[in-house]
C-alpha cells in the first residue's frame, strides 16, 4: 500500500501555521506559481520555497459592511513575482492605495485557520 500524498493547498496550509508565507515554482519557466496546485502547464515537479512576504498593492477596494463598518480586499503583487489577494490591516480601509509597500502577517482566525494578511510597512 503507497502513503497517501498530501495536496499542495495542505502544505501551503501547514506552512502558514508556521509562519511562512509558502509558494511554488517552476524550475522550467523559471516563474514563481500561486494558488498552490499539482501542475502547471501540465509540468509537475513544482518546487516549494518560502517568501519574504514583501510586496506592494496592486488593487484594492473597501468594503461597507451592513453595521457601517468597512475592510478592504487588495491584489498583493509580491516581490518574488505572484499575486494574491488579501487584506492590507493596520489602515482604515479606504485609505489603503495602489502602490503601498507591504509586509504579510499571519492572523489566527477561528473558521479558516491562520491566514496571511499585510501591514503597511513604514517608511
Amino acid at each position: 500500500m503507497t502513503e497517501p500524498v498530501e495536496s499542495p493547498l495542505a502544505i501551503y496550509r501547514r506552512h502558514l501555521g508556521r509562519g511562512e508565507l509558502a509558494y511554488q515554482y517552476d524550475p522550467v519557466s523559471g516563474r514563481a506559481v500561486f494558488y498552490p496546485r499539482v501542475a502547471e502547464a501540465g509540468r509537475s515537479g513544482l518546487e516549494w520555497r518560502i517568501s519574504r512576504g514583501l510586496g506592494s498593492v496592486y488593487a484594492t477596494t473597501a468594503i461597507g459592511t451592513r453595521d457601517g463598518g468597512e475592510y478592504n480586499v487588495a491584489l498583493i503583487d509580491l516581490d518574488e513575482g505572484f499575486r494574491m489577494m488579501s487584506r492590507v490591516e493596520g489602515l482604515p480601509a479606504n485609505e489603503v492605495r495602489i502602490g503601498t509597500r507591504v509586509q504579510v502577517r499571519m492572523r489566527a482566525s477561528e473558521s479558516d485557520g491562520v491566514l496571511p494578511v499585510f501591514d503597511p510597512v513604514a517608511g
